[in-house]
């Protein structure tokens, strides 16, 4: 490890499968050398908004707020989310359903989830758009498309291998749209820390989170009561089934297929007017 900071670095993740897994060994000083963690669980929206306060030293966030955080803060090239066949979904109650003038409900209007459902409904809908957008709390928006409080849903995380509990139907894959369209993996989640920290502590925070998700695979076992504690009374296989989906080699490095990705997403996104354009440089990491 290189420097690292003396006192413990404030992080907020998830406490969805994938980060506990990954931030399991470090949160629990299993990582030789890595600075101590000082953890906070939120979900994705709440991590966002933190982001743009500049609340927190490091947060797991959506690659759709990077535009508006990256003055302040480096996307580190490890630990996050991006992956193949993983996008979110659109569920309805019924197959089929046109979405024009249709409520949706959704994880956040700053999620990579959202982002990905404006390119989508640009190219596909008819009208390019929807009736109504709105902001639900993740585990809220399944229940809400089957009592008939939305029209549709967008979700995330597990709700991929359990919406069928909840008597939906799959309208799209905002994952099969990206990658069709673009060939590139889809971004989903990001580890950003402060620019402040130095370059010395930014190095460090990535040899830290690369070693912590080696250690998880190399004994999964160890991270399963971090996982299972904080997995909101999901299924064991279900947990599994998520953080097989999510942890994978972008975890590890974005490599340059993930970096791609994420220029991809946010370059398109910039076009359409969805988010600020990014400044050169800006997904350079030191």
């Amino acid at each position: 490890m290189t420097e690292t900071s003396p006192d413990p670095l404030r992080i907020a993740y998830s406490p969805c499968p994938n980060d506990t897994f990954v931030f399991d060994a470090w949160a629990h000083g299993r990582v030789p050398g890595a600075p101590a963690l000082d953890v906070t669980f939120a979900d994705i929206d709440v991590t966002n908004g933190m982001a743009e306060r500049g609340e927190f030293d490091v947060l797991k966030v959506s690659y759709a707020v990077l535009p508006y955080v990256l003055d302040e803060y480096a996307l580190l090239p490890c630990g996050g989310a991006l992956g193949r066949g993983c996008g979110p979904l659109v569920l309805t109650r019924e197959p089929g359903l046109d979405l024009s003038g249709k409520k949706v409900a959704v994880p956040s209007e700053k999620s990579t989830a959202y982002l990905l459902f404006r390119l989508w409904a640009a190219d596909v809908l008819a009208d390019g758009g929807v009736g109504e957008i709105v902001v639900l709390p993740f585990d809220r928006i399944m229940p809400a498309v089957r009592d008939g409080e939305v029209d549709a849903g967008l979700v995330i995380h597990e709700a991929r291998f359990t919406y069928r509990n909840y008597g939906l139907h799959r309208l799209a894959d905002m994952g099969e749209h990206w990658e069709a369209t673009t060939g590139l993996p889809i971004p989903l989640g990001a580890i950003i820390a402060k620019r402040a920290l130095g370059d010395g502590v930014l190095r460090g925070l990535a040899d830290a989170a690369r070693a912590s998700v080696r250690a998880a695979w190399d004994d999964p076992e160890a991270s399963r009561p971090y996982v299972l504690a904080h997995a909101q009374e999901m299924d064991p296989a279900v947990a599994d089934q998520h953080i097989g989906l999510y942890v994978n080699e972008f975890t590890a490095d974005l490599g340059e297929d993930g970096y791609a990705a994420v220029r991809g997403l946010l370059t398109r996104a910039a076009a359409e007017g969805l988010v600020p354009a990014l400044a050169p440089g800006a997904l350079a990491f030191p």
